[in-house]
């Protein structure tokens, strides 16, 4: 597998199911796995914020990144989200999934502390070198309170060959520009909002890493394929049905909602662990109300 293809196509930031007593099902795992590659998908991303990562232990990450390994057999790559409270912990992460067989890493900022850019990116510096595996940086300043700017991404690409992408969720357009302009081609741009895909695929974006997929993994690939090869009138019609969906992935209880759709459509269960509780009262009416217009009004692809 080429490194420019890793960074291509629809990539599901894939939720980390839970057995009814807690515990990681990885029968589940991997049969959801195969389902978003058989749809089309490129491949695999685990242990990101739509994965609960914050709330799973080490050896939890190790045991699904094996999981995800073995079942996907070198079909399609698997690409963790490399994030912790420290930088030794997101190095150890990052050496243990090279050791397992991971094709990639998507380098987060560490939790909870988010200061400047002498520290972190002294943190994304330490992540980024401690394997030669193709990285993809991650900037999500909404979610992570560290924003990651063109210039500062720029620096890094010029000094370290193996960050190849940049996933960009900002929710400023803008930025996909301004890294083109700094960077040209060198890094490979890719969406990280669910609600922003056509847009980011029109200013060049080749991959989605994305998050309503593990409901509708054959939607996801179709918008993105429209986007892609015919523009935004392309994908008009389909993205005007999806987008209450993907706007569900850019709220705070977004792994609530994406697991809620997940149960709605079949395709899994909308558990979480806790702090996380499953949507109640009014908030999971109208949560309903959006996925059940959704389902209703559903057309055959």
């Amino acid at each position: 597998m080429s490194n420019a293809s890793l960074w291509r196509g629809v990539i599901p930031a894939i939720t980390t199911p839970f057995t009814p007593d807690g515990q990681v099902d990885h029968v589940f795992l991997a049969e959801h796995a195969r389902t978003m590659i058989a749809a089309g998908c490129t491949g695999i991303v685990p242990l990101g914020s739509l994965g609960e990562a914050a709330t799973l232990g080490f050896e939890e990450k190790l045991a699904i990144l094996r999981t995800l390994v073995k079942t996907l057999d070198g079909r399609a790559p698997v690409i963790p989200g490399i994030a912790a409270l420290s930088t030794d912990e997101a190095v150890r992460l990052a050496r243990e999934a090279k050791a397992i067989g991971c094709s990639g890493l998507m380098v987060l900022p560490p939790y909870v502390y988010s200061t400047d850019w002498r520290e972190m990116g002294a943190h994304l510096r330490a992540v980024i070198a401690a394997t030669d595996l193709p990285c993809m940086l991650y900037n999500n300043p909404i979610a992570y309170k560290t924003d990651f700017t063109p210039a500062q991404i720029a620096e890094l690409a010029r000094d370290y060959p193996n960050v190849q992408a940049v996933k960009e969720s900002s929710g400023d357009v803008r930025r996909f520009a301004a890294l083109r302009a700094l960077l040209g081609d060198r890094l490979q741009l890719l969406v990280g909002m669910d609600d922003a895909v056509v847009e980011g695929v029109c200013m060049g974006a080749t991959g989605w890493i994305a998050g309503l997929v593990n409901a509708y993994p054959k939607e996801s690939v179709k918008l993105f394929e429209l986007a892609r090869d015919g523009g935004a009138n392309a994908a008009a019609e389909l993205y005007a049905w999806f987008l209450p969906l993907l706007r569900l992935d850019t709220v705070p209880k977004f792994v609530q909602l994406i697991k809620l759709v997940q149960q709605k459509v079949g395709m899994g269960s909308e558990r979480v662990r806790a702090p996380r509780l499953v949507m109640d009262g009014s908030e999971r009416e109208a949560a309903l109300q959006v996925i059940d217009h959704a389902i209703a009004t559903r057309s055959a692809l």
